[in-house]
């Protein structure tokens, strides 16, 4: 049974009390839902990630409800932005000198 099955028999059944935030390891959120098990709102709250749980593939739960990113790989992402922004900056900058010498033709045609 995947990881996304059983959440969502655990949301089905005992979401209402937040077993299946335990399960996932969002303590802090399932202890949330337990304080307000009495108000019903997690219990609602519950039904609609048991649908979502369903809808939704393994691979997909993986990334949203398990994935872990470690530093070096968001500073190997975060390398990569700075990268494509100064192409994106110098490419911008050559567009302009372009329009910039087009330009200065049209004027000197007149």
């Amino acid at each position: 049974m995947s990881k996304r099955t059983t959440a969502a028999i655990l949301a089905f059944l005992l979401g209402g009390i937040g077993v299946h935030k335990f399960y996932q390891g969002k303590i802090g959120i399932g202890l949330i839902y337990l304080l307000f098990c009495w108000t019903f709102i997690p219990a609602i709250a519950a039904m609609i990630e048991f649908i979502i749980y369903l809808t939704i593939t393994d691979e997909q739960y993986e990334l949203r409800y398990h994935s872990k990113v470690t530093s070096e790989q968001m500073s190997r992402v975060e390398k990569e932005l700075q990268e494509l922004k100064e192409e994106k900056v110098k490419q911008e900058m050559e567009n302009l000198r372009q329009e910039v010498e087009n330009l200065k033709k049209k004027n000197k045609k007149k």
